[in-house]
């Protein structure tokens, strides 16, 4: 069985993981904090513990990876996270993203299509600790409309397009994070829900991400 312990050498290279994050760009105190507070080396496997504070993806099971942390907190500093917001994540994976979420006081539905990455979240360490997070197996592309509306949606995978079903499910004046594009790279984009449906979108640095897939893979 598995130990899962935060000693201070874990914080101290949490704390340098900030260091780096603030380097990079990122203002946002509420998302460094969020980092700050969370056992990465808890989301990884045991043999990852003397490096889960590089900045950088590491693999997980089923093909996915743990998102980069500069990743995570840029998303997350795009979304402009405020507590109580209801946010849809579509892409659970390691459940890193969505925990950053929690800690800094959202409602998070997550999504996973991924069978196997989704019955792992019944072994979710701070399922306690976050009882704000709430685990869905299912398709990315359809969301969670009897869920809806949501005041925030965030993708963690390559869309190849902005999936019309997300959009119908966000609020009016509420903003979708997401990287669009197939290929190497995508643009990551913020859009805005307007009063008439449609949308405005700002577009950021490019990142590259496993790709969204439709359906889910039992």
């Amino acid at each position: 069985m598995r130990k899962y312990e935060d000693t201070y050498r874990h914080k101290g290279l949490r704390k340098k993981l900030i260091d780096i994050l603030k380097e990079k760009g990122i203002t946002d105190n509420t998302v460094l904090e969020a980092i700050n507070n969370i056992p990465r080396h808890f989301f990884l496997d045991s043999a990852f513990d003397e490096i889960a504070y590089e900045d950088r993806a590491f693999p997980i099971s089923d093909g996915q990876t743990i998102s980069q942390p500069y990743t995570v907190a840029y998303q997350t500093q795009l979304l402009q996270v405020k507590p109580n917001d209801k946010i849809l994540e579509i892409g659970t994976g390691s459940i890193y993203q969505a925990s950053v979420l929690a800690e800094m006081g959202a409602k998070v539905f997550t999504i996973e299509r991924q069978k196997n990455l989704f019955e792992k979240t019944k072994q979710f360490i701070f399922k306690s600790k976050y009882p704000n997070l709430k685990f869905f197996y299912g398709d990315g592309f359809e969301g969670l409309p009897t869920y809806a509306p949501f005041d925030k949606v965030i993708i963690t995978a390559a869309a190849p397009f902005v999936p019309p079903k997300l959009i119908e499910q966000l609020k009016p004046g509420g903003k979708m994070i997401i990287p669009v594009d197939e290929g190497e790279h995508q643009r990551m984009l913020r859009l805005t829900k307007n009063e008439d449906g449609s949308f405005s979108e700002e577009a950021f640095q490019n990142f590259s991400f496993v790709p969204m897939l439709a359906g889910r893979n039992g």
